[in-house]
C-alpha cells in the first residue's frame, strides 16, 4: 500500500518506471478511445439491442482500454515491488455496503429511459454497469498509477494522476471551450486527491470506485443526466456521500 508522505522517497523500491507508465497509458488511450469515439460505429448496432444490453456493453467497452493497461502495469509493477491495494482492501463488508447504497437508492427511485424498460430495473442495471466501469478506471488510477508514483512528492503525485486522467478522456477534441476544459482538468486533479485519500485509508479499489461513481454521474453519464433532474441527482449524491462517510468512519475505527 502507498503510505502518505510529504517528501519524495529515495528508496529503490519506490523508483518510478517511465516505461511502465508509457505502456499502461498507450494501451489505455488506444483501446478506450476506439470505443469512446465510436470508430467502429458500434453505437448504432448496440442501439438495436435491448436498452439493458446497450448500457452494460457500452460502459464495459469504454473502460476496457484503461483496465487492460492497468492490469499490464500492475503485473509489471509487482515484479519490481509489492502492491498493497486490492479490490476489497481491508474490509469486504464495507465495500459491499458502500456499493449497496447507490444501488438501493437508484433502484428505488428508478431511471427514466427511452427503451420502455421498467424504471426500477433500468436503474438497477445502469447502476451496476457504471460501478463496473468505475472499477475498471480505478484499477488504473489508484490500483496502478497511484502505486507507481509512490516516490513522488504528495501533491505533485495527484496533479500528475489528474493530468493523465484528463488527457486520457481526450475531451478537448470534442469540446474546445477553454474554460470548460480548465474546469474539467481541475475537477480531475481534485478528484484524484480525494479518491486517492480513500484508497490510502481503505487499500480498496472497490471503495475508490464508489466515490468515482459520484464523479461519473455528476459530470459525464448521459443515462443519469437524462433521467434525473438536478435536484434529484443532488439528493442521490448527497445520500451516497453521507452514507459512505459513516461507513468509512466505522472502517477506520
Amino acid at each position: 500500500m502507498e503510505v502518505s508522505v510529504t517528501q519524495p522517497s529515495t528508496s529503490v523500491e519506490a523508483r518510478i518506471s517511465p516505461w511502465r507508465i508509457i505502456l499502461f497509458y498507450g494501451i489505455a488511450i488506444a483501446i478506450s478511445n476506439l470505443f469512446r469515439f465510436d470508430l467502429f460505429e458500434l453505437n448504432g448496432r448496440l442501439g438495436d439491442w435491448s436498452g439493458l444490453g446497450y448500457v452494460i456493453i457500452r460502459n464495459v467497452l469504454e473502460g476496457s482500454g484503461v483496465f487492460i493497461g492497468a492490469l499490464v502495469g500492475i503485473y509489471l509493477l509487482k515484479q519490481a515491488r509489492p502492491v498493497g491495494i486490492s479490490f476489497w482492501g481491508t474490509s469486504r463488508r464495507s465495500v459491499l455496503l458502500m456499493a449497496a447504497v447507490p444501488f438501493v437508492l437508484i433502484t428505488v427511485i428508478g431511471l427514466r429511459n427511452t427503451h420502455g424498460i421498467n424504471v426500477h430495473l433500468f436503474g438497477a442495471v445502469a447502476t451496476v454497469a457504471v460501478l463496473i466501469y468505475c472499477t475498471m478506471e480505478e484499477y488504473a488510477w489508484r490500483g496502478y498509477l497511484q502505486q507507481e508514483l509512490t516516490g513522488l512528492q504528495h501533491k505533485l503525485k495527484f496533479v500528475v494522476i489528474g493530468a493523465l486522467w484528463y488527457f486520457w478522456h481526450l475531451s478537448f477534441l470534442e469540446n474546445t471551450d477553454v474554460l470548460a476544459n480548465v474546469l474539467f482538468f481541475g475537477t480531475l486533479v481534485v478528484g484524484s486527491w480525494g479518491i486517492g485519500q480513500v484508497a490510502v485509508l481503505t487499500r480498496s479499489i472497490g471503495a475508490s470506485a464508489c466515490f468515482h461513481f459520484v464523479v461519473n454521474i455528476t459530470f459525464f453519464n448521459v443515462f443519469f443526466h437524462k433521467a434525473f433532474d438536478p435536484l434529484m441527482l443532488a439528493a442521490v449524491i448527497a445520500g451516497c456521500i453521507i452514507a459512505w462517510i459513516i461507513i468509512l468512519k466505522e472502517w477506520k475505527s
